[in-house]
This record gives structure tokens, sequence and C-alpha cells, in this order.
């Protein structure tokens, strides 16, 4: 299976979905804002950036009267409306993930969790610049994004946001967040990861472009839909290493060894899989989806 390369969207049919499902939230009386990619290309340059591939909005729930039961009915009219849409449920956010006119548009409704929440792929945002969102005037339209806008893109994207980067800005993101384990929710999948962690592991081999073994290649692991820091490990001799994954999920990947260092912003693992990583020598960065079962 051939890696999939993150593409650029239609500008013009983004911002007819975008103002589509403002007006389906707004006739609901639901408050989203901006976010991600979204909402720094409305600060930073007044547009969408010219290379993002999809919508970011969001919302909290139980902050202005948001439900998980409004945000199903809420997600019933935008099929209605001919919008392809999947519910994600996880630990850290409830996510409507929408289609429409070859738009991906998210609409992530995030749970707070010690006053906070937590953006992909787990970057602690406080929930205080979502309590009275300011607006701005994007797309001939007012939106709601954080309040201060330049606190939560220098919290996301770190302090050089306001620089345009086309490649490199997922190791920024990725250095925002912590090694190891953070606290988190107790539960059953808790649990049993704790007590039995081997049902919870995956592995990797990591190739070089020839499909040799690299030995001693640093490996970095996080989950995007549970509250966890950056698992790292170091392969071994075979050039293989072994991590845990809490559930099948999108998780992101950094692999360095030597020069070379590639992050997989967006790979699909499920415990109890082997996966083998291999560089593209003409694609450096944008890949999904790049990992195959051993």
């Amino acid at each position: 299976m051939q890696a999939a390369v993150f593409e650029a969207m239609d500008m013009s049919a983004a911002e007819a979905v975008l103002k589509e499902v403002k007006q389906v939230l707004d006739e609901r009386g639901l408050i989203f804002f901006l976010r991600h990619g979204t909402c720094l290309g409305a600060v930073r340059d007044k547009a969408f950036i010219g290379w993002d591939d999809d919508v970011d909005t969001g919302s909290v729930i139980g902050m202005h009267g948001l439900t998980e039961e409004r945000i199903y009915a809420t997600a019933e009219v935008f099929r209605q409306r001919d919008f392809d849409v999947e519910i994600i449920d996880s630990e850290l956010h409830l996510s409507v993930d929408m289609k429409k006119s070859g738009i991906q548009f998210d609409w992530t409704c995030y749970r707070i969790i010690d006053d906070s929440i937590y953006q992909w792929p787990a970057v602690k945002i406080p929930t205080r610049l979502y309590e009275e969102p300011t607006e701005i005037d994007f797309l001939g339209e007012t939106f709601h994004i954080p309040n201060p806008p330049e606190e939560y893109l220098e919290l996301k994207y770190g302090p050089e946001w306001r620089t345009p980067k086309q490649t490199g800005f997922e190791q920024d993101v990725l250095a925002l967040m912590p090694d190891g384990d953070l606290p988190r929710k107790g539960g059953v999948m808790t649990r049993l990861s704790d007590l039995l962690p081997w049902r919870h592991a995956g592995g990797l081999r990591v190739l070089d472009q020839d499909g040799n073994s690299i030995e001693g290649a640093n490996v970095g692991v996080a989950p995007t839909t549970v509250l966890s820091g950056i698992e790292r490990s170091i392969t071994d001799a075979r050039g293989f290493t072994r991590f845990r994954l809490p559930e099948e999920a999108l998780y992101v990947l950094e692999i360095r060894h030597g020069e070379h260092e590639e992050v997989l912003y967006m790979e699909t693992l499920s415990p109890g899989i082997n996966y083998v990583y291999r560089p593209d020598p003409e694609i450096s960065s944008g890949r999904y989806n790049a990992l195959v079962p051993e």
C-alpha cells in the first residue's frame, strides 16, 4: 500500500462549506470557533492557508450550553444536507468529521479535563481561552476564535507561529508535548492498559531506503485520542522497537536517525500489530498512512 500525501483543498469550495456549516450551527444556537490552521490563517493571513488540506472548527462540551445530545442531533442535520458524517467518540473529544464537495471538515467538540482541552495531537489549551471567545472578520463573515488568539496560537504552534511554514510545523507542535504519560482520567481502558500492557502494544521496524534495518533510530509515538505525552524509544539491532497503543486510533510518529527526520502526522495504528517504516526518497514530509503491517 502506497502512502498518501496531504494535498491542498479547493479554497472556494472550502469557503462555501465553512459558510454552510456556520449557517447550520448558528441556526441551532451552537457556539463554535475556528481552530488549528483555519484559525492561524484567519489571524495571520486573513485567508485560508494556501496549502491547508481541511477546515478546522471546534466547540467545548459543557460550555455555552453544548451537550453530547445536541452534537449528535446536529450531526443528523448535516447528514440531511448531504454531508458525509462520521462521529469519533474518545477520551479527549467527540469529533464530527464531515466531507462535502471534496472538502474535509472537522467540527471537534472537546471534553474539559482539569480546566483544559487537548487539541491535536494532545496539546494542552486552557478552557479560559474559550469562555468569552473574541470575533474576527473572515471571508466576509464573523467567526469566533480563542481569546486572546495570540496566546492560543503560541500554545498550539509555538513562538514562531507568525512565520509561514508549509513543512516543519509538525516538529514545532510535537516539541510542545511532554514526554511520557500525563495524568489522565480513570476508566476500564486505563486500568487494563496498566495491568495488561502487552495487550495494548504494537511494534515498529525502521528501515532505510534500501530496506536495511536501522539500529539506534529514535521513535516517538503520540496518541491523539487519549491523554498522554510522547512515548519515546530506540530501535534494537533488528531495527525494531515496541510501544503502547491504548486503542485503535490515529497516532503521530516521529522517526529520527542520523540526518534523517520525518513526522508522520496521521497514522492509523492498532494494538497487537507490528508495522514497518520506510522513507520515501522523493517525499520528506506530508505523508500519512505511510506505515504498513509487517
